[in-house]
């Protein structure tokens, strides 16, 4: 079915407004971050950030986020893991942030003005893949970090943007499940309705909507050992995001009927309680 021009019309303003929306919390995140390492308060820098871009964007974009089981991502240390779909999933990091939530990201976007400044002053780990000493040194303060303040980490183990119409995922990178057996820590995945009913750049849609998210509980790494342990628990995972995605369906959106229709139901009544990716090559992970 083609696009309407009001439709593309639509997408573009609203996409302009969605990075305006991103420049202003950047700008905002400098300013936030400076201040709360003044006053010792560093670990609520993306929190803080993380939740004012949430409401703007809701505010002005109309698109709203109700998650279930809310309080598991409370549970740190941790690394958390959620299915990656589209730009739009940077809301997905505005509403599911906590105190003490962070990233990775490659060290080039650093020296982007205020973005790349609010990054590195709220504690985004910055990774350098051409100097895997560097970047090995950089992950090992990380996870020395996350214990010591019981932080955690968030990451995408698709490693790509799906920008997926169905009920699925891409293939899971390991380096989060290896950082967290390395570091002894939880993982804990979380599970956002398919978003190409509100969002989908290549059909030119951006309406608004409701965003479903479902908080698995964590994943326990203490008994992992070997690579070959690291392959079955990855793998585990993303059988069990799968089929929760598939039991939460996609996002709702007014007028719009996805090929595979299905939403949560009325007696689920979920309560709203709500970069870069290491992949398994990178240093400090070790190999298959």
């Amino acid at each position: 079915m083609s696009v309407s021009v009001l439709s593309k019309i639509k997408f573009y303003l609203k996409s302009i407004i969605f990075g305006s929306v991103i420049a202003g919390c950047a700008i905002y995140g400098v300013i936030a971050s400076i201040l709360l390492r003044i006053v010792g308060k560093i670990e609520y820098a993306q929190y803080t950030v993380a939740r004012v871009f949430y409401h703007t964007f809701r505010t002005l974009l109309g698109v709203k986020i109700t998650i279930k089981n809310e309080h598991y991502l409370k549970d740190l240390p941790a690394i958390v893991i959620s299915n990656h779909q589209s730009a739009l999933d940077i809301l997905i990091l505005g509403k599911v942030f906590q105190p003490g939530y962070t990233v990775t990201s490659k060290a080039s976007l650093k020296y982007v003005p205020f973005l790349g400044w609010f990054m590195a002053l709220s504690g985004t780990f910055f990774l350098n893949r051409s100097k895997s000493a560097q970047a090995k040194k950089v992950l090992d303060g990380a996870l020395q970090n996350l214990k010591q303040q019981e932080r955690a980490l968030f990451m995408f183990p698709e490693g790509t943007r799906s920008a997926t119409e169905a009920l699925d995922m891409l293939p899971f990178k390991k380096g989060a499940f290896h950082l967290a057996k390395q570091a002894r820590i939880p993982v804990i995945p979380v599970v956002v309705s398919n978003t190409s009913t509100i969002f989908n750049a290549k059909r030119k849609i951006f309406n608004t909507g409701e965003i479903f998210i479902e908080v698995l509980p964590p994943v326990s790494t203490d008994d992992l050992e070997t690579n070959e342990d690291v392959t079955n628990i990855c793998a585990e995972v993303r059988k069990s995001m799968i089929e929760k995605l598939k039991s939460i369906g996609y996002s709702k959106a007014p007028g719009v009927k996805p090929s595979e229709d299905h939403y949560p139901s009325e007696n689920e009544n979920p309560t709203d309680t709500e970069i870069e990716v290491i992949s398994e090559q990178t240093p400090l992970v070790a190999a298959d």
